[in-house]
Parts: structure tokens; sequence; C-alpha cells
């Protein structure tokens, strides 16, 4: 009769307390307790592998780009892999409010309008200058340049690209890695405020009170479209199939199920509406708005097309609204105040670290980051990791 023979890990005892009973040898072995990440190589032997994690929340281990789930206590099986593989595990992060914001800065003062996440990197672009900053961790900061001294209102991530449109203006620009951007041209020169991936789409929305709007299949061309009213089309995301945006000072908003056909909807209130974020909590989708003011005036949808009341934790100049991690988290202009939802329709006030213009914020690996107007101030708060203890092992040798 066969017997499985598993080796202890080459530093000793295994980490991992459940190692698979199947698995012939260690390819790799370890834990996070303060580190939210870790990443290395793999040589494979042409054998699947058996993945193991345990610890307070699900673990991802990404194997030469392919992410595989691993609930605690749980293995997984994957493809087989031949020579040396680039691994890494992220560990599940804690569940902790995001209640209070901590300052860090950016390369220069600049007119800072918008922030986006991308495939590892966070962008943010600014408002009348070349001025660009990127960041690999969210705390720290690098200057870029973008390809004209434009007035840039959004930016956003989608399929390798980052793009970015700016007001009164044909001038837009994108950029595959976030630190260098090449120029681009919108179909008018109108107020582009914001801009959205989803669906195959990038769709950008403008300010002027026009039916103006615009999308495009590959981030650098793009195509003219016609909004479902002329107004001052403001904000704009994508969820579960529908684009959604919002309008200022209006009960208008408006969803598209292809980015290119709109149709108008309203707005449970005539507010200031200035942003639009979409979030998955559970199964319930949630379209999340809130506006400018100051005004304590929120929105939510389930569905993008019809939208209910919500009330913010205070009377500001609500500026942006992203959602991550469980939570979306809404900044205001010239203020510390903050807010945070865990379920997009009752909020939590959180702090920021300073009274500032926080125009934008935006959600990726772990972090939220804020950026704020005519400042080199910026602000993130960062989930905490849970402890994790990991394994990968070669599948199954059986000896007689």
């Amino acid at each position: 009769m066969g017997v499985n023979v598993f080796p202890a890990a080459s530093g000793g005892a295994s980490y991992s307390s459940q190692p698979p009973a199947s698995a012939s040898s260690v390819l790799l072995d370890g834990q996070l307790v303060t580190a939210s990440s870790y990443s290395t190589s793999v040589t494979g032997t042409g054998a699947p592998w058996l993945l193991y994690a345990n610890g307070g929340g699900t673990t991802t281990i990404t194997i030469a780009g392919t992410a595989y789930t691993v609930t605690a206590g749980s293995t997984v099986g994957t493809s087989a892999y031949t020579g040396s593989q680039s691994v890494s595990v992220a560990a599940p992060l804690s569940s902790t409010a995001p209640a209070t914001f901590t300052a860090s800065t950016m390369p220069s003062i600049s007119y800072w309008q918008s922030v986006a996440y991308g495939n590892g990197t966070y962008v943010a672009v600014a408002q009348s200058t070349t001025a660009g900053a990127y960041s690999t961790n969210g705390t720290t900061w690098t200057a870029s340049t973008m390809p004209s001294s434009s007035t840039w209102y959004g930016v956003g991530y989608g399929n390798g690209y980052f793009v970015a449109v700016a007001s009164a203006t044909t001038a837009g620009a994108y950029s595959t890695n976030g630190i260098t951007w090449t120029a681009s041209t919108l179909p008018s020169a109108s107020s582009w405020h914001a801009v959205a991936y989803g669906g195959g789409k990038y769709v950008a929305v403008q300010g002027d009170g026009t039916t103006a709007g615009t999308y495009s299949t590959n981030g650098t061309t793009w195509t003219a479209s016609t909004m479902s009213s002329a107004d001052t089309w403001y904000g704009v995301t994508y969820g579960n199939g529908y684009f959604v945006a919002v309008a200022y000072n209006t009960t208008a908003s408006a969803y598209s199920t292809n980015g290119t056909t709109w149709t108008a909807s309203t707005m449970p209130s005539a507010s200031f509406w200035w942003a639009v974020a979409y979030g998955l909590i559970g199964s319930t989708n949630y379209y999340v708005a809130v506006a400018q003011g100051p005004t304590t005036a929120g929105a939510y949808s389930t569905n993008g097309t019809s939208w209910t009341a919500s009330t913010m934790p205070s009377s500001s100049n609500w500026r942006s609204v992203t959602y991550g991690n469980g939570y979306f988290v809404a900044v205001a202009s010239g203020t510390t105040a903050g807010a945070y939802s865990t379920n997009g329709t009752t909020w939590t006030a959180l702090t920021m670290p300073g009274s500032f213009l926080w125009y934008g914020v935006t959600y990726g690996n772990g972090y939220f980051v804020a950026v704020a107007f005519n400042r080199t101030d910026n602000a993130y708060y960062s989930f905490p990791p849970l402890p994790v203890a990991y394994g990968v092992y070669n599948g199954a040798t059986v000896r007689a």
C-alpha cells in the first residue's frame, strides 16, 4: 500500500498547520504578520501545485499572473507548472473602519483634481498644468509630466490604460504605466470632467450644460455620443453592466448599458451632484452619489436607474466618492470632514488630516488615497493586513 510522504520546509517545521496530505514536497512556506504581501519566484517540476492558507480571511495567491482564491484552512489545486514562476501572496485585509486618514505629500503644489488606481499604481492629475504624479504604495509620490498644460479634471483606469480628460479643450491623454503619457484628442472642446471604464469602453462626461458625451474602445481614440439631456454632467461610474452619470444643480441623472446611448433618470433632489461610485456589497449592487453644497445630500441606487435620498454626516461640499474593501468613502472641500458607509445608505463621519480642498479619492490595493487642490497635501488610509500562514506544494508523489 502506498504512503504519502510530506517533507518539512527547509527551515524547519512548516508554518502551515495543516499541510495537504497529498503534497510531495514544499515549494514555498511562510507567514505574513505585518506585511500585506510577499512576492518571490518558485520553480515547478511539471506537476500541479497545491496552495494552502490559514488566517483571518481569504488569501489571494497569484501564480504566473493567475490569481487563486484560498479561503482560510482550505487547499486549492493549480495547473501544472514547469520552471521558474512568479508567485505573490496577498494577505486578507481587516475590515477596520477607515475613520482617520494619514497625511502624506505630493511632489508639487498643484491644483490636484482627480486620482485613480490601476495595475499597482496610483495616479493623480492637476488643473492648468503639465504636473502629474504617481505612487506605487499610496503613501510616497513621484512627479510625472502630462502631454500638455491643460485643465486636467478627470482620470480613470481600465484594460491596461490610464486615461485623462481636460476641461475647455479637446485634450486627452493616455498612459500604460501612469508615468509617461501620450496625447489624444476628444471629439469637441468641452469641459470634460470625469471618465470611467467598463464593458470594453472608456466613457467621459462634460460640465458644459450640453448633451455632448464621448466614448473610446481603446483609450486612445474617441467618438462623440449624446447624453440624455443638456446638463452639467460632473460624475460617471460603471458597475454591473451600467454606466451611470450625475449632473450638477439638477435632478438629472442618466444611465447607459453600452456607453454610447443614454436614458434619463431622476435624482431625489436638485442638488449639486458632483460624483458617483459603484460598489458590490454582499450580493447587492450600489451606485452612490454625493453633492457639493454645502449640503447633507447623498443618494443611492441598487439598479443604476432609480434613486433614493440619503443623508451625509455633515453639511459639507462633498466632492468625490469611491468604493473599496466593503466601504464607500467620500471626501469634501475645505474641511477635515469625510465620511464612510458600509451599505451605501447610512454614513459615518471620518477625519481628514487637514481642512483642505479635498477634490479626489480612490481605492486600490488596501489603500484609500485622497488628493487636495492647490497644495502638496495628500492623505491615505491603509487597511491593516490580517496574519496568514501559507504554503505552496508540489502535487502527490506516492511511494511504495
